[in-house]
């Protein structure tokens, strides 16, 4: 188990059964984007039942290269994405990392609620709720190279000392959403990556 702080708690009434997406958001890029868009495609032609659900790990990591953004500031991303894309019936949950993969889904329906259906286009991640006896559905995810996590933080934090809004912007919309990147430089969210100083970060 881990020593991180256990932030934020469970809510005391998870969410009814729902359609799942899981990511770190680090930051909201255009990957995210196309997985959830597929995901409330599917939800709507196959659970229209359900409301999607859409769940914000490692909300208890300390600041760092990896993890620039806070969970709220991850949710803020998100909520301006999907106010643009005019997704409606979806909730944002933070998860706090607890570094013990084998009880994962378990510690996460704490917060998302239990007997859904998760929706993914990570292997790893959908092993895990296939274990915990989970129906998955498996995305395909175009360009999946171009929008790792690292590569996008990595450029970034590259035009994080650049002043010139209209370079920022042109370099950043080929990875993250238009309305993301903007949201990032109106809060002055970007700054901050140039003095993280660390480098050769692991995939995540």
């Amino acid at each position: 188990m881990t020593n991180l702080p256990i932030h934020p708690e469970p809510p005391a009434s998870p969410p009814n059964p729902s359609l799942v997406v899981l990511g770190r958001f680090q930051p909201f890029h255009r990957g995210h984007a196309q997985l959830i868009k597929a995901a409330e495609e599917w939800r709507r032609l196959n659970a229209s039942e359900m409301s999607l659900v859409i769940v914000i790990g490692s909300s208890n990591r300390p600041e760092s290269m990896q993890n620039p953004w806070s969970s709220e500031e991850r949710i803020a991303m998100l909520n301006t994405w999907l106010e643009a894309e005019g997704i409606v019936d979806v909730s944002i949950v933070s998860v706090p990392d607890i570094e013990d993969p084998p009880n994962w889904v378990v510690h996460a329906e704490r917060y998302h609620g239990i007997a859904g259906i998760f929706f993914t286009s990570d292997i790893p991640s959908a092993e895990l709720y296939e274990n915990a006896g989970w129906p998955v559905v498996m995305s395909s995810l175009e360009q999946r190279d171009n929008f790792e996590g690292w590569r996008v933080r990595e450029t970034a934090r590259m035009m994080s000392t650049v002043n010139d809004e209209k370079a920022v912007r042109s370099v950043l919309s080929h990875s993250v959403p238009s309305v993301v990147v903007d949201h990032l430089i109106s809060c002055n969210a970007l700054r901050r990556l140039a003095f993280l100083g660390e480098g050769g970060e692991p995939v995540g």
